[in-house]
């Protein structure tokens, strides 16, 4: 098996989720575990930061994510333009042509490097119909993937819906990767060359916003209110800034913005349920096998016991359980809220994303503390020694490495220290099963 044996798994999250996902690779790239990745998944902002990531240019990125401003990414049309052209014009590609490289030239180097990256990317494609494993979903690899295809695969995953049009993706219509697997978890899980994963998981809050949208506009068009129809519209959008008042959506783009939410936050979650629910399938049949093995051994005669055993396991092996020659695989996700220090997502017109503020969020996945990643080594080697199951990392006790102290010599792990009481409060952490020597012996 190759060293390279680890995936790094990378979740959607707008420009909150690719500073903190910037912070957790940087401390990642600290520890020996960075020689083992060989594999990034990534939807969305993942899939921007496991570019840099896979062609290990993290320094590059930084640079690029603390210069960036909102109307380099997505930038508001005039009201005019919504209705063809969507709400934002996408500029993010220019910006990054601009000042990183063009997404081709970055495609021909992810092509060439150790490390492979895989994006994936919603089809909206009209008139297709979906396949049976992975509806309305592509998946597009740095390895098997023609350049200038895999170059308009990143940007499409990247490419907001809820703001802007779809790209075409070789013949694909693609849009944002996060309306069907924002947390391309199981695409890791599939790969047979991959022994250990580690993500992370943005946690993203419903922002509240100022509110001040739809009055100031109101107030502009005041001064037109003879005109019937510009009055009828200031009516509109009085009765729009009611329901805002009652928490309800004020407008069709609000609501599309709150079902996609809602649409990204389960399918995240039912990504991360399905891989424990996996793993715990794996491990129980295993014990269950073992049990049959011993109840068949001990009532069987003793020239029979051998052959018998070899029955069982035979009828086991051959079984078509839906995960019967799946591995359960260590695992660690680190969870990321920014908190309080959540810079503003709308991309409305004026928007400004102050530099400290972005260095701010970068700094809350970077932080690691030495002897909370001690204890976290110790405790995580435990889990993985007495087979526990998935850790989800806890703020200020962070590991993104779960090995056991005697597979492939040593355990090496790294620490986030996430440090506002906020992404303290978002972030459980599952207790590690009790270690043997822990154990009370029954007299």
């Amino acid at each position: 098996m190759s060293d390279r044996d680890l995936a790094l798994v990378l979740s959607g999250g707008g420009m909150n989720g690719l500073l903190l996902e910037l912070g957790f690779l940087q401390r990642v790239r600290q520890d020996p575990l960075w020689e083992r990745v060989g594999f990034v998944y990534g939807t969305s902002a993942g899939a921007l930061s496991g570019v840099m990531a896979a062609l290990d240019r993290l320094d590059e990125l930084e640079e690029f994510v603390l210069a960036l401003r909102p109307e380099e990414t997505f930038r508001p049309n005039r009201l005019w333009q919504t209705p063809l052209n969507g709400l934002h014009d996408y500029v993010l590609p220019e910006t990054i042509a601009e000042r990183l490289a063009p997404a081709d030239d970055l495609a021909r180097d992810l092509a060439e490097a150790p490390v492979e990256l895989v994006v994936t990317v919603t089809d909206v494609t009209d008139g297709a119909l979906p396949d049976e494993l992975h509806a309305y979903e592509r998946i597009y690899s740095s390895r098997t993937t023609p350049v200038d295809v895999m170059a308009r695969a990143v940007l499409a995953s990247a490419a907001i819906s809820a703001l802007v049009l779809p790209l075409r993706v070789g013949d694909v219509i693609g849009t944002d990767g996060g309306w069907v697997r924002n947390f391309p978890l199981g695409h890791a899980y599939d790969n047979p060359a991959v022994a250990e994963i580690v993500g992370f998981r943005y946690i993203s809050r419903t922002p509240t916003g100022t509110g001040d949208n739809l009055p100031r506009l109101r107030r502009r068009l005041e001064r037109f209110r003879a005109v019937p129809p510009v009055r009828a519209l200031i009516g509109e959008l009085r009765a729009a800034e009611e329901r805002q008042e009652r928490g309800e959506p004020p407008h069709l783009a609000d609501m599309i913005v709150r079902l996609m939410r809602v649409t990204v936050a389960r399918n995240t979650e039912l990504e991360v349920r399905s891989a424990h629910a996996r793993d715990a399938s794996v491990r129980a049949l295993a014990a269950l096998e073992e049990e049959v093995v011993g109840t068949v051994t001990r009532s069987a005669l003793p020239w029979r016991r051998e052959a018998a055993a070899a029955e069982v396991r035979a009828h086991f092996s051959s079984a078509h359980f839906p995960f019967r020659h799946d591995r359960a695989l260590p695992r660690t996700i680190v969870r990321g809220d920014p908190g309080e220090l959540s810079l503003d997502s709308s991309f409305r017109t004026g928007l400004e994303w102050p530099l400290e503020a972005k260095k701010s969020v970068d700094r809350t996945g970077l932080r690691a503390d030495g002897r909370r990643t001690r204890r976290a080594r110790r405790l995580e080697s435990e889990a993985a020694r007495s087979g526990g199951p998935l850790r989800v990392a806890e703020a200020g006790r962070h590991p993104a490495s779960a090995r056991a102290a005697g597979e492939r010599g040593g355990t090496p792990a790294v620490g986030c220290r996430l440090t506002t009481s906020a992404c303290r409060a978002s972030c459980r952490a599952r207790p590690p099963p009790a270690s043997a020597s822990r154990r009370r012996r029954r007299p």
